[in-house]
């Protein structure tokens, strides 16, 4: 269990900030640009100190202010991927590696178990220069695992890298996921990196958590769509993998409120996944429609009707154990009647649901799994 609970005061800008993640799996910090993320990353790390509060990772007491407590960077035992991988340039891969294995060398992960995890085999004696941005950061990642850490810090570290880098580099962050054993701190400002790698998400904005609990919770709060961003704004349901259409290319989800049909997810029977609607790509009819192109069809009740935004209206679906969202017209709400209470088909289209909207859960190496 990592907790933290700080005040950090620089200039005209403070952070205030409490929240616990789990002794595993990973808690992304998530806001905008200045709303506090790498700060509060970093006084975790040692490398600022908060003006008050107590920080502790696996019970060891890392900061806290009234005892007087403040364990300096390097003896906090705690592995940080930055922005920008930091290599030496002079050294080969496989010599960055090893700077930073610290105490048994036969520790977990041990090298060979490193290299594996990430992909590594084929570069172990080329020099950093001669690496792409994504292997770079892969390489920046082993070393900071080989320091043995009880928590390993990753301040965006897909965020220096363009689309195929990062789609590259997304599978082996998941299979790090799954093998460690111990909390990751993940901070981010892409939804689509959360969805598919956090267990936890921090919602930070102008230094403040404004919530905190399981992606699905927060990601589905229309309440937070202003700071998880409005245009991405929907539900994260958790599914199960339920059966294959080779033919077609689809996968069969199930989940609480019926069946999701998307493209081709290549993973075992029962495998949990986690998959996001967004709320703009949701339309709602009052009868069971036929003859249509949509492949997903939901029967949901209407629980909540939001706030008009200019002329948009966002809708929240009651399906099984689970909500969705969909955002219509005043208009198409209004000519349709539709009012809290009322039974509706929620319609999805199979080709909305993309890569970038689909997450495992659970250990599943990135050699089984293959979205399109």
């Amino acid at each position: 269990m990592i907790s933290v609970d700080i005040t950090v005061e620089r200039g005209d800008f403070s952070i205030a900030a409490h929240f616990e993640g789990p002794s595993n799996g990973v808690t992304a910090l998530f806001g905008r640009s200045g709303s506090g993320k790498t700060t509060l990353v970093n006084a975790i790390a040692g490398l600022i100190r908060p003006d008050r509060g107590r920080i502790t990772v696996a019970e060891q007491v890392l900061f806290d202010s009234a005892a007087g407590i403040d364990l300096p960077a390097a003896a906090r035992q705690l592995g940080y991927v930055f922005q920008e991988g930091r290599l030496f340039p002079h050294m080969s891969v496989r010599q960055n590696l090893l700077y930073g294995r610290l105490g048994d060398r036969d520790a977990h992960p041990t090298l060979a178990e490193t290299v594996e995890l990430l992909g590594l085999k084929a570069f172990l004696e080329r020099r950093p220069g001669s690496l792409s941005g994504g292997e770079r950061q892969r390489v920046a990642i082993g070393r900071a695992l080989l320091a043995n850490p009880r928590i390993l810090l990753m301040d965006e570290p897909l965020a220096s890298l363009d689309g195929p880098r990062r789609a590259e580099i997304l599978p082996y962050l998941a299979d790090l996921r799954d093998a460690l054993a111990i909390p990751v701190i993940y901070v981010s400002h892409q939804m689509d990196e959360v969805i598919r790698l956090a267990d936890t998400m921090v919602l930070l904005s102008e230094g403040k958590v404004m919530a905190t609990g399981a992606v699905e919770e927060i990601t589905s709060r229309l309440d937070l769509a202003p700071l998880t961003g409005r245009y991405e704004a929907g539900a994260v349901l958790p599914c199960r993998v339920a059966g294959q259409d080779v033919p077609f290319g689809l996968t069969r989800l199930e989940f609480s409120g019926g069946t999701l049909w998307v493209g081709a997810v290549h993973l075992p029977k029962g495998t949990p996944v986690r998959v996001r609607i967004r709320a703009r790509d949701v339309a709602l009819a009052l009868w069971p429609p036929r003859d249509v192109s949509m492949l997903n069809i939901i029967n949901a009740r209407i629980t909540e009707i939001g706030q008009a935004q200019g002329p948009q209206v966002d809708v929240r679906l009651s399906a099984g154990n689970d909500s969705l969202w969909a955002r219509l017209t005043r208009r198409s709400v209004s000519e349709l009647g539709l009012k809290p209470g009322m039974q509706v088909q929620a319609m999805i289209k199979s080709a909305s649901i993309d890569g970038a909207s689909l997450g495992q859960i659970g250990r599943v190496r990135r050699s089984e799994i293959d979205t399109v």
